[in-house]
């Protein structure tokens, strides 16, 4: 299939994120969100992030109060795809990646039946250099698609082939917060997912879900979907090709196909991955700065850093294909 580059699109969106500085030293998060809410509510659907820079947070705890001062409970971080250490309560670490690695673009938990509406990012300690999370616009990455690919994206939707084998990744029983295996099965049948026992003590997950959806508050059509980031070739080229000459395709840890089962040419995933870098958006990290991401409006990364990075992550409002 012939793939078009991704387009070149004026540069009038709206500036991601949309920042709302302090206007005085020491003003309150959560005093500033009791009379906020709504405007800043408003400004994440128009933007799909908002940055709260020069605010006196709290802390975690202050940290967590912002949270529901916006979004309500804070959510349980389930069916992990990274490594996370919880902080406190529902507050986590940033995933646990070694910092001369760049995570790629992607929307927090949409392989799963049910994500996350609502981001929440709390800078606790800034990176010396780099180190950003950066953004991009999942309703212009849809426009950057070609068309054709888009379309085929569409009418087919997507496939996610998870192996849980020890050694690689994240343990299914971290995974899925158990070491019971009837609660992981049952997990699995209420939320679309085939599992298959491997061996021993391995799992093999498969989903199928859509590529496009509708924005449940704008009713914008956005590109939504973890099938780029999964995708092996996404990884580092030596890691790609370290563990394709490893394992079969079937056994790879995770990889991405069309929703029938048809594999993904190499090129449309290159062009997929094209399309979210030239829409991509980055700013510094400042202490105490509050980034709130709509999760189907923004994708999210994080760049290589030096330095002591700590970023307190939350996620709220539960959401399902509409």
């Amino acid at each position: 299939m012939s793939v078009q580059p991704a387009a070149s699109l004026p540069d009038t969106e709206p500036a991601l994120p949309h920042v709302i500085s302090a206007t005085a030293p020491g003003t309150s998060a959560t005093e500033f969100l009791a009379d906020a809410r709504d405007t800043v509510r408003r400004r994440l659907r128009e933007h799909a992030a908002v940055l709260l820079r020069g605010f006196q947070v709290g802390g975690v705890d202050g940290f967590d109060r912002v949270v529901r001062a916006v979004s309500g409970e804070p959510l349980t971080y389930a069916e992990r795809s990274s490594p996370r250490s919880t902080i406190k309560g529902q507050v986590y670490t940033s995933t646990d990646y070694p910092p001369a690695e760049e995570i790629f673009l992607h929307n927090e938990n949409s392989y799963q039946a049910t994500w996350p509406l609502t981001l929440f990012f709390y800078c606790i300690t800034p990176p010396d250099t780099l180190g950003a999370t950066p953004l991009a616009d999942t309703r212009r990455v849809l426009n950057l698609i070609d068309p054709a690919v888009r379309e085929e994206f569409a009418r087919r939707g997507w496939t996610v082939i998870r192996n849980f084998t020890p050694g690689f990744g994240v343990p299914w029983q971290q995974a899925f917060n158990t070491e019971d295996r009837a609660a992981v099965e049952a997990y699995c049948a209420r939320s679309g997912i085939e599992a298959e026992w491997v061996g021993r003590d391995g799992l093999r997950t498969t989903a199928r879900r859509r590529a496009v959806h509708q924005h449940p508050v704008t009713g914008e059509q956005v590109w939504f979907n973890h099938l780029t980031f999964f995708h092996v070739t996404t990884l580092a080229e030596e890691v790609c090709e370290g563990l394709r000459e490893m394992l079969d395709e079937a056994d790879l840890p995770t990889n991405t196909y069309y929703g029938d089962g048809g594999r993904i040419p190499d090129e449309i995933m290159a062009h997929l991955r094209d399309c979210y870098r030239s829409a991509q958006r980055r700013f510094d990290w400042q202490r105490d700065d509050v980034l709130i991401v709509d999760n189907m409006l923004a994708v999210h990364g994080r760049e290589p850093f030096t330095g002591p990075r700590k970023i307190a992550v939350a996620m709220a409002e539960p959401s399902s294909p509409a």
